[in-house]
């Protein structure tokens, strides 16, 4: 018959306390009643105590003592969020990626506006050799487009892009913010168009996270989403 301690009630209490933060951060921030670092800080935390407490319940699995639900269901939230953070690893700790490095896109708008107060939304250089080994194939999109065409296929690609809201555009760049569904992470994006030879375009594309020092992949995707969508345009 399994021994009993005080050791399977504590990992029970913490097991609910990790999944209920898991739960709760997403679901506040998804809801807009939190800011939506404190939500992510909160589904981290609760993985973080769910991992603990998923070890510490398989060791005492193992020595034949008792197990509580609190223990176990730690352990599901714990392989939850092991299997999410893997999904980000490997990308570099960098959240701003651009289609031209030498000479990035600069926001114009953005940095009016008062979430971007303080903050310098410059491309950093170091950045560049980062993106180099990463994302290589972040490149221009050349359109056999005047700009002013160019500029306006990119809007209306950007006006039907879920999650997008165009805040701003000029006669040769436009300006976005694309919000995420669950926390609502806000990222910044910026699309300038020049002429390349008689009748075409070039486009280059920057997007930039407001928070975190790593974006899991996310601008970097996004530029290819758009760019491989833009070209497919009419």
């Amino acid at each position: 018959m399994p021994r009993t301690d005080g050791r399977p009630k504590v990992l029970h209490r913490l097991g609910l306390l990790a999944t209920a933060a898991a739960i709760l951060g997403p679901a506040l921030a998804w809801l807009r009643l939190v800011p939506a670092l404190l939500g992510f800080a909160l589904l981290a935390l609760g993985g973080i105590v769910a991992l603990v407490v998923a070890i510490a319940t398989g060791v005492q699995a193992i020595r034949g003592r008792e197990t509580r639900l609190g223990g176990m269901v730690a352990v599901l939230v714990a392989i939850v969020f092991v299997v999410s953070a893997a999904m980000g690893a490997g990308t570099p700790m960098m959240n701003d990626y651009t289609t031209d490095m030498a000479d990035p896109p600069a926001f114009h708008n953005a940095q009016k506006l008062p979430a971007n107060a303080g903050r310098d939304l410059a491309y950093p250089p170091a950045f560049a050799d980062m993106q180099r080994s990463c994302c290589a194939d972040l490149q221009p999109l050349r359109l056999p487009l005047a700009p002013d065409a160019a500029l306006a296929r990119a809007r209306r690609v950007a006006e039907r892009t879920p999650s997008w809201r165009v805040t701003y555009s000029d006669a040769d760049s436009m300006e976005a913010i694309s919000t995420s569904r669950l926390f609502g992470f806000q990222d910044d994006i910026v699309i300038r168009v020049r002429p390349e030879g008689s009748g075409a375009s070039r486009v280059d594309m920057r997007s930039k996270s407001r928070d975190g020092k790593g974006d899991r992949g996310v601008n970097a995707a996004r530029i290819r989403s758009f760019m491989a969508e833009l070209a497919r345009a009419q």
